[in-house]
C-alpha cells in the first residue's frame, strides 16, 4: 500500500469519529466543566464528613464528658488513656515482680531443702559415729566376763593346790598318816559343816543350817553365783565326796623300796593322775561359779528384772548369762534396737559375734577336758580288761 492511501484512510477515520461522537470543537472562550469529577469529589467529601462526625462522636463518648468518662470518673488523675497506660504498666510491673518473687521463693525453698538435707545427713553421720549406750553396756559386760575368766582360773588353781596333795597322801594330809585317819578326816568334815537330823539325834553333832550340802548336786550347780565362801566350800566338799571321798593311805618307807611296793607305787601314781584329772574338771566347774568379779549397776538391775537377788560380786558364769539374757529378754535392749541406725546395728552384731567367738574358745577348752577324760576312761577300761593268762617264764636275754 502506498503512502497516499494511508493518509486518505486516516483522514476518513477522523471525519467519521467527529460525526459519530459529536465532539464539538474546542473554543478557548468557553468554560470547561467535568461533571463526573465534581460528583466524585462531592461523594468523597460527604464520606469524609460523615467519618469525621463519627470519630467526633466516638471521641465525645470516650471523653471525660461522655458516658464512659462519667463511668470512669473525673480526670483529676489524668485522662483515660493515661490511666489505662499507667494501669497496664503497673500490671506489667506486678507480673514482673511476681515472677521475681516466685524465683526468690523457689530459690529460698531449694536453699532451705538443701540445708535440711545437709542437716539430715549430718545427723545420720552423727548417729553412726556416736556410741549407743548399749555398746557401752556390751563393753562393760565384756570386760567383766574377761576379768571373771582370769579370776576363775585363779580359783581353780587354788582348789587344785589343796585337793591334789590330799589325794596323793602328801605330808600333813590325813592319808599320809594312814587309811583310818583319812576316814576320820572326811567324817569329821561332814559332821562339822553339814550335820543332818539323824546325826544330830545320834549325838554326833549339832544340826547344821545346810544339812548334807556336801552330798547334793545343787551345791555345785546353783543359780549362777555360789553364795560366798560357804557356797564355794559346799561345792568343793560335794566334789570331794563325788570323786574321792576316802583317800587310800600313802605308801611310805619300806612299802616303796620292796619289789611289790615299787609296783604299788606305780599304780598309785596312775591312780593319783586320774583323780587329779577328775578333780580338775570339777574344780573348773566350781571356779566358773565362784564370786570373783564386781557387777555393774546395769547388771544388778538386770538381775532384779529377771527375778533374781542382785549381788555385788558375781561369777564368770553369771556375767556370761547376764550378757546373753540381756539380748534375749531385756525390754530396754529390744526397744533401743528398734531405733538404732544401721551402723549401730552392725556394731551390735559385731559385739555378738565377738561374744560368740569368746564362747567357742572356752567350749574348745571344755572339749579338751572331755577328750582327756574319755581317754583316761578308755585307758582304765582297757587296763581292767587286760589280764595276763598266767605267770610266764622269764625270757632268756641271749635270744
Amino acid at each position: 500500500m502506498n503512502k497516499s492511501s494511508l493518509l486518505t484512510s486516516a483522514a476518513a477515520g477522523v471525519l467519521v469519529g467527529a460525526f459519530v461522537f459529536g465532539a464539538s470543537p474546542a473554543r478557548s472562550q468557553m468554560a470547561v466543566i467535568d461533571w463526573a469529577s465534581i460528583a466524585i469529589q462531592n461523594a468523597l467529601q460527604s464520606i469524609q464528613n460523615q467519618m469525621s462526625n463519627t470519630l467526633n462522636t466516638i471521641t465525645r463518648q470516650l471523653g471525660l464528658t461522655g458516658p464512659l468518662g462519667s463511668i470512669l470518673g473525673d480526670a483529676t488523675n489524668g485522662s483515660v488513656t493515661a490511666l489505662l497506660q499507667q494501669g497496664f504498666t503497673q500490671n506489667a510491673n506486678y507480673s514482673r515482680a511476681q515472677v521475681s518473687a516466685g524465683q526468690q521463693i523457689v530459690d529460698g525453698a531449694l536453699t532451705s531443702n538443701a540445708r535440711f538435707s545437709r542437716d539430715m545427713r549430718n545427723a545420720q553421720i552423727r548417729d553412726e559415729h556416736t556410741a549407743n549406750p548399749l555398746h557401752c553396756a556390751s563393753l562393760d559386760n565384756g570386760q567383766t566376763i574377761v576379768a571373771g575368766a582370769g579370776e576363775a582360773f585363779k580359783v581353780a588353781a587354788a582348789i587344785q593346790n589343796v585337793t591334789d596333795p590330799r589325794g596323793e597322801g602328801g605330808p600333813h594330809q590325813p592319808a599320809h598318816e594312814g587309811y583310818a585317819q583319812a576316814i576320820g578326816a572326811i567324817n569329821q568334815l561332814h559332821l562339822s559343816r553339814y550335820c543332818d537330823q539323824n546325826e544330830a539325834d545320834a549325838g554326833l553333832c549339832s544340826l547344821s543350817q545346810t544339812p548334807n550340802a556336801d552330798l547334793r548336786a545343787i551345791s555345785l550347780f546353783g543359780p549362777g553365783t555360789l553364795p560366798g565362801q560357804a557356797g564355794v566350800n559346799a561345792a568343793n566338799d560335794y566334789a570331794t565326796n563325788l570323786v574321792q571321798g576316802i583317800v587310800p593311805a600313802a605308801l611310805r618307807g619300806e612299802q616303796l623300796t620292796s619289789s611289790i611296793g615299787m609296783e604299788a607305787a606305780a599304780r598309785r601314781r596312775e591312780y593319783n593322775a586320774r583323780m587329779s584329772l577328775a578333780r580338775g574338771v570339777l574344780s573348773y566347774a566350781i571356779s566358773t561359779q565362784a564370786p570373783s568379779v564386781t557387777l555393774s549397776d546395769a547388771q544388778k538391775t538386770q538381775m532384779q528384772n529377771e527375778g533374781m537377788t542382785p549381788v555385788d560380786t558375781g561369777s564368770w558364769y553369771q556375767a556370761l548369762m547376764l550378757d546373753a539374757e540381756r539380748r534375749y529378754s531385756d525390754v530396754n535392749w529390744a526397744a533401743q534396737l528398734q531405733t538404732m541406725p544401721p551402723a549401730a546395728v552392725e556394731r551390735e552384731l559385731a559385739h555378738e559375734l565377738a561374744a560368740t567367738n569368746y564362747l567357742l574358745a572356752h567350749l574348745f577348752k571344755i572339749d579338751l577336758f572331755n577328750a582327756t577324760t574319755n581317754a583316761a576312761l578308755l585307758a582304765a577300761t582297757e587296763e581292767h580288761h587286760f589280764q595276763p593268762p598266767g605267770r610266764m617264764p622269764t625270757p632268756s636275754m641271749s635270744n
